[in-house]
């Protein structure tokens, strides 16, 4: 007989994009520039 799985899913992930790019790094340069609203 199979047995039932009580797991919940983790949908969202929290992530942190300023701690993942360094300060010098090429896309910081190209936001000051770009407007995407």
């Amino acid at each position: 007989m199979m047995g039932v799985q009580k797991a919940e899913a983790q949908l969202v992930k929290e992530f942190n994009l300023e701690s993942h790019v360094p300060a010098d790094h090429l896309l910081r340069e190209i936001d000051r520039f770009l407007d995407m609203d």
